[in-house]
């Protein structure tokens, strides 16, 4: 996929480690610096996808879904995610933040199906045409804390949260891989902290140029001093001419 002028970010790691607070609070703070900023999710960024995300997650007939399945339909998703929305909105100059991306395939049916690393990458290059974020961040934390963190969420467990503990370990551990072997584009970051902590090492993390008000608003704000300084400036009074002989 050809370069844009946006910017993409993408939040990962395991059930209940707090991304969807962090995109949240991400997305509010970039929106007040005057970016324009597109908040989407993997599975379910379109409607095609919210179809995939129900089988994947709720429906009878994804309990028996085969690890083959499960991978192909995170690809299946992926493919129209990033055609359908994240593409176009990049090359508006957006700012996209995704709740997931390929890494999720990756550290799940990668290393958590032990489908094998190298197949589940060559699928995701596949999916998204190439396309990679600007920056990851994998919010850490111990799975156990994290499940049960999600289950005072919410009553309704999905097909994702119900995987033996073995399964979450090895999840957690391709995230931590992807940090260690992607250093400059994924950024670990530890969950356990508070949320404020959290927001503050996300925000610290960014590019220069993300924490900076958007270039529009900036030129927004200098013609506002400008016509502020204008305004409040004493006119000068012009002399007449006829005094100016006399003297």
């Amino acid at each position: 996929m050809r370069a844009s002028p946006g910017c993409f970010i993408t939040f990962e790691g395991s059930e209940g480690s707090g991304k969807s607070t962090q995109i949240r609070r991400l997305a509010v703070r970039l929106r007040r610096n005057g970016h324009r900023v597109r908040v989407t999710r993997e599975p379910g960024g379109t409607p095609i996808g919210r179809k995939i995300r129900h089988l994947l997650q709720f429906s009878r007939a994804g309990r028996a879904m085969a690890a083959e399945t499960e991978l192909l339909l995170f690809g299946a998703d992926r493919a129209q995610h990033t055609r359908e929305t994240i593409g176009p909105a990049l090359a508006r100059g957006e700012v996209v933040i995704s709740d997931r991306y390929a890494d999720s395939t990756t550290a799940y049916q990668g290393a958590g199906r032990r489908l094998g690393r190298g197949f589940v990458e060559c699928l995701n290059r596949f999916a998204t045409a190439g396309l990679k974020p600007r920056l990851t961040f994998v919010l850490d934390l111990d799975p156990e804390e994290g499940l049960r963190r999600a289950r005072k969420k919410t009553r309704r467990t999905d097909r994702m949260e119900a995987q033996r503990a073995a399964f979450y370990r090895a999840v957690r551990a391709g995230f931590q891989r992807l940090a260690r072997t992607e250093a400059r584009r994924v950024k670990r970051v530890d969950a356990r902290a508070g949320v404020e902590e959290v927001a503050a090492r996300v925000w610290a993390l960014l590019p220069a140029k993300l924490q900076k008000p958007a270039p529009h608003r900036e030129r927004g704000a200098r013609r506002k001093r400008r016509l502020d300084f204008l305004e409040n400036t004493p006119r000068m009074k012009r002399r007449s001419p006829t005094l100016e002989r006399r003297t």
